[in-house]
């Protein structure tokens, strides 16, 4: 769905800086409080991987605390040991680099393909991690699972129980 000039501001607001590079708010609040935002794939001829930005503030907070943690160390190492957990982690991968082509604009894909960017989106994952066996940034993670559930959020959900905090920014 594309921005209303009221969740533009709330944007702005959220990161603290003008936006660039939004295609849609791909996860909102009842009210219409952007939580994610979808991304376009090339910006100003940069490429930019993260098909979904975590914009929320107050989920952004929370999820920060848990990074301080060592959460992800301890995911990491269980990936290593889980078989079913990494064969869904890396299923999971894939899933989100197929659908980053298939959003993708056709003028971006073009001229990703022209600036020789194709190698690198055929082989990073969400948040543009190439090594698939480790987990980065847990907010890109939880961006995408508010739109796609996946395993990383569904722990985030289970263990902090994020699905029920109320964001309000």
């Amino acid at each position: 769905m594309q921005p209303t000039e009221r969740q533009l501001q709330i944007v702005r607001q959220q990161i603290g800086r003008e936006p660039r590079g939004i295609e849609a708010i791909a996860a909102q609040t009842p009210s219409g409080v952007p939580l994610v935002l979808q991304m376009r794939s090339l910006i100003d001829d940069k490429p930019f991987p993260t098909l979904y930005w975590l914009s929320s503030k107050d989920l952004s907070v929370e999820i920060s605390r848990v990074e301080m943690t060592g959460w992800i160390k301890r995911f990491e190492e269980e990936l290593q040991e889980d078989a079913e957990l990494r064969d869904t982690y890396m299923a999971q991968q894939k899933h989100y680099m197929e659908h980053r082509w298939e959003l993708m604009r056709p003028e971006d894909r073009q001229r990703i393909e022209t600036l020789g960017f194709t190698k690198m989106f055929n082989e990073v994952g969400i948040g543009g991690i190439a090594n698939w066996d480790k987990v980065r940034c847990l907010h890109m993670n939880y961006a995408y699972h508010l739109v796609e559930p996946n395993v990383v959020g569904q722990r985030l959900d289970q263990e902090f129980q994020m699905n029920e905090l109320a964001p309000e920014f």
